[in-house]
């Protein structure tokens, strides 16, 4: 097609939500509650490690962290998939779908980080535990966290810079539940394939997950090995147990990511692609929350503690009236 004819899009129609109010209401109901338990249940962990001292250490600075990446990770796509669902027209503008990409994979590539660094502190936690208050120091901790984000935020830049550039004409409609790299490149007027910044970012993309994949593995594989020549079995319990919740999570996390990210050149039905997608956007995030906080008998106990006081303080407060 002749470039001079081409007539940019200014909104994409989401094709993939169910096309019957019911089915709408339907789905709209558990997102609406899993979004609102995600926001409550990392505010919770987040509040909970900001007022108690004892979890002023980088375990739990990190875990507080991801917490604040996680609300803003979700909140990129989910408000915009609930007022879909209740909306006749389910469109997006181009720029909205621009810093909707922008902020997904931005906070999306800030947690791939922390989630290596949090390896990291486990690592040093029980293979170094003499040597670790002096090495992750909290300015360490601080300098990890904020070098992630710096790191997840600057990534996508280039691949959004040259998305934003490219011509989208003829169909508009978008084959996913929110915008996303390869659905938007689908309806660009160009051939995307011999766009090297894209092929380049691609592949920074592809190499990043697998650099984590590969640290954290390695890291946890000499972790397994410290644990087992722990003589007692209470001692291997403890060690071990400090773990748990970060290995859960990465496992969750990055699992989706790789179904998503890591395909090549296999292709998935719409179904396929959408509950994919729901899986590293909604549902791992859901369950953040509910592992840091069973599996964690600080947090569990500090939660209890601010719950006894409260309502000690309403009791307080009904007998005053």
């Amino acid at each position: 097609m002749d470039s001079s004819n081409w007539t940019t899009a200014q909104e994409f129609i989401f094709s993939a939500f169910p096309s019957s109010w019911g089915n709408s209401v339907i789905c709209f109901i558990p997102l609406l509650f899993i979004y609102t338990f995600i926001i409550v249940g990392n505010l919770v962990i987040i509040t909970v490690v900001k007022l108690n001292n004892n979890l002023h250490t980088p375990m739990y600075l990190f875990i507080s962290a991801l917490s604040f990446l996680e609300i803003w990770y979700t909140t990129a796509t989910t408000p915009k998939m609930l007022s879909n669902l209740l909306s006749k027209r389910r469109s997006i503008s181009l720029n909205g779908c621009l810093l909707q990409m922008y902020f997904f994979h931005s906070t999306g590539i800030s947690e791939v980080c922390l989630l290596t660094a949090m390896a990291f502190d486990r690592y040093l936690a029980i293979c170094s535990p003499l040597h670790y208050p002096t090495i992750m120091t909290s300015k360490l901790c601080t300098q990890l966290t904020l070098g992630c984000c710096v790191c997840g935020f600057l990534t996508p830049l280039p691949e959004i810079a040259c998305i934003s550039t490219l011509p989208f004409c003829g169909c508009n409609h978008l084959e996913h539940i929110f915008c996303d790299f390869l659905p938007v490149l689908r309806l660009a007027c160009t051939d995307t394939q011999s766009i090297v910044m894209i092929q380049v970012v691609d592949v920074v993309h592809a190499v990043e997950i697998i650099t984590a994949v590969m640290l954290i593995f390695m890291s946890y594989v000499r972790i397994v090995a410290v644990i087992l020549h722990i003589r007692s079995a209470e001692g291997r319990r403890k060690a071990f147990s400090t773990c748990v919740s970060h290995l859960t999570v990465f496992v969750l996390f990055f699992g989706n990511v790789a179904l998503m990210y890591l395909r090549f050149s296999a292709t998935y039905s719409l179904f396929w692609d959408t509950a994919i997608a729901l899986g590293f956007t909604v549902l791992s995030p859901f369950f953040n929350p509910i592992i840091y906080s069973l599996r964690n008998k600080e947090i569990k106990e500090a939660i209890k503690k601010h719950m006894s006081q409260a309502k000690t303080f309403f009791h307080k407060t009904r007998d005053l009236k």
